[in-house]
């Protein structure tokens, strides 16, 4: 792909409309996490140094479109955004609209200003082009620094990059080089760890990987429907009995592939799935008939680790059980310990994405020690399952135009 680089570029004194992804958790009105804003602010701050005026674009939460309902307004995201940029933030209560122009032209270098939430915008989600020829208005240069929204093709993350002079921003610059380094040209012997409750919402995840890397270890409720399909009972475990033709799907590209697939030998059961509750190691082929599969058990990890200990590649999503809950976060906990030991010795590059798979890492207390961790949901499902995203194929298309 050629896309631009707004690092690369003069921004000073030029209008930069930046899309990005600052739809960060709220409890009450108030921010739990700010970890999307602190990453998004570490880009831009170089760039307002060098004299940008970042008029600032983003999504939050799904409000029906018009919607007058002030807990989808982005406003209350001003304190912690300024903090991190380190500038004063403008505020616009609309992101279309001639004041919004106004507001954006009276930007001095050096300072931003966030646009009220897109999706209060019909226009936005119906990807419509004169909604976009608006948000055109508020800017010189389109920057498309939000790669979790690249998957979708809306008026901020498609239409509009084909109506500016348009460029990729830091955290997305870096977002695709790690999962480039990671799945299109990964260090051998590559290994993927896939885990998550269900088959049916990996199938195509799980196809591409097996084609592409050298070893998938496979964990979770995924990992019961693919026991399941050799024939093993799963008691009140969950599992996908509809999909076993697709699970010898994916084994045989696997085969003819040279991949390698592994699944738990053995695993933790219990009767009951609360915190503390009894439980009992089986082999993978016992589970009792009133019991359910919660964990891959202490063999099991032994040999996923195993696997690991040669990979120079590691990619990672989706937890190997029921991780939320002790004592059925070991496996997961101790895999993920592996893989971020592996990485600080520096023989492997270790790349994770995925809500459940971000919140493990950090229960394990390694998710600083990884080479990459996305905080992108259905974009990095999208982007494993090999499949062109619209917002990175606006601004390839952009490059090519120009």
């Amino acid at each position: 792909m050629s896309i631009a680089h707004i690092s690369d570029m003069d921004v000073t004194g030029k209008r930069l409309v930046v899309r990005a992804d600052l739809n960060v958790p709220t409890e009450g009105g108030q921010i739990t996490d700010t970890t999307r804003i602190d990453r998004f602010a570490a880009g831009m701050r170089p760039l307002l140094a060098r004299g940008a005026r970042l008029v600032i674009l983003t999504h939050f939460g799904r409000p029906e479109p018009n919607e007058l309902n002030s807990s989808f307004s982005v406003d209350k995201f001003r304190p912690a955004l300024a903090e991190a940029l380190g500038v004063p933030v403008r505020f616009s209560d609309v992101c279309a609209d001639d004041s919004a122009v106004i507001l954006s032209q009276q930007l001095a270098n050096g300072e931003a200003l966030l646009c009220e939430n897109l999706r209060l915008n019909p226009g936005e989600t119906e990807n419509d082009p004169g909604f976009a020829a608006q948000l055109a208005r508020l800017g010189d240069i389109y920057v498309n620094d939000a790669f979790s929204s690249a998957h979708r093709a809306h008026a901020s993350t498609e239409a509009l990059a084909r109506l500016l002079p348009a460029a990729a921003g830091p955290l997305l610059v870096e977002e695709l080089a790690a999962l480039g380094a990671a799945l299109d040209a990964p260090r051998r012997p590559s290994v993927a760890i896939v885990g998550g409750a269900k088959v049916s919402t990996k199938i195509a995840v799980l196809k591409h990987l097996v084609q592409r890397l050298d070893a998938v270890i496979i964990g979770g409720g995924m990992a019961n429907t693919f026991l399941f399909a050799d024939g093993a009972p799963m008691g009140k475990s969950l599992h996908e009995a509809d999909q076993v033709e697709t699970v010898r799907e994916i084994r045989r590209l696997a085969d003819k592939a040279g991949c390698s697939l592994h699944l738990p030998q053995d695993v933790v059961v219990a009767r009951e799935f609360r915190a503390g509750a009894d439980s009992l190691v089986v082999a993978a082929g016992d589970c009792p008939a009133d019991a359910m599969i919660l964990d891959a058990g202490p063999k099991a990890l032994a040999a996923f680790q195993t696997v690991l200990s040669g990979a120079r590649t590691i990619l990672w999503n989706g937890p190997l059980g029921a991780f939320e809950i002790p004592p059925f976060d070991v496996a997961t906990v101790e895999l993920a310990r592996s893989a971020a030991e592996r990485t600080r010795q520096g023989h492997a590059v270790s790349v994770a994405g995925g809500g459940d798979t971000v919140a493990a890492l950090n229960a394990a207390g390694v998710t600083q020690d990884f080479t990459y961790v996305s905080t992108a949901g259905g974009a990095f499902l999208e982007w494993l399952e090999g499949r062109t995203l619209p917002g990175i194929a606006a601004l390839n298309g952009a490059a090519a135009a120009a």
